[in-house]
């Protein structure tokens, strides 16, 4: 599995210009470790098994076990699975690169959500804002500007 820094550079890097269905299945899978870092930090094996025929919403469905607020989460990766699906069964259709936009977008999203949510226990028990990361890291920076 790799780190979350080298899962958020390949999010970055991913391109659908050649091959969209086999950077949406690249796309997935990154974002499966994502949820991967997630039920390991719990002390949890990360289920192989699949929901809805995604093995990313088992990993969500597994990490949300007595973790009411990480269901925040639970529409975005509802939606990565429906874009995998429009990149990968419609990847002639002339939007193909605006869904794959979209998807790489997503992906973003719950890579940010899951990576704040390693650092700050709280975030998404409202709203998945990322404040008290935020606050955290403009306290530091003005810490360091008093040195």
């Amino acid at each position: 599995m790799r780190s979350m820094v080298q899962i958020e550079e390949a999010i970055k890097e991913l391109r659908f210009n050649e091959n969209p269905p086999a950077a949406a299945d690249a796309l997935l899978g990154l974002a499966e470790e994502v949820l991967e870092h997630w039920v390991t930090a719990r002390d949890m094996t990360p289920t192989t098994e699949s929901r809805e025929g995604f093995r990313l919403l088992a990993l969500h469905r597994q990490g949300a076990k007595g973790e009411p607020a990480f269901n925040a989460c639970r529409e975005t990766c509802r939606e990565l699975a429906y874009y995998y699906n429009l990149v990968t069964m419609q990847s002639d259709h002339p939007e193909t690169d605006s869904r794959a936009e979209m998807m790489k977008l997503i992906a973003n999203h719950l890579y940010l959500f899951v990576g704040g949510r390693m650092q700050v226990a709280e975030l998404g028990d409202f709203c998945c804002s990322s404040k008290p990361i935020r606050l955290s890291a403009d306290n530091t920076i003005a810490n360091n500007k008093e040195i």
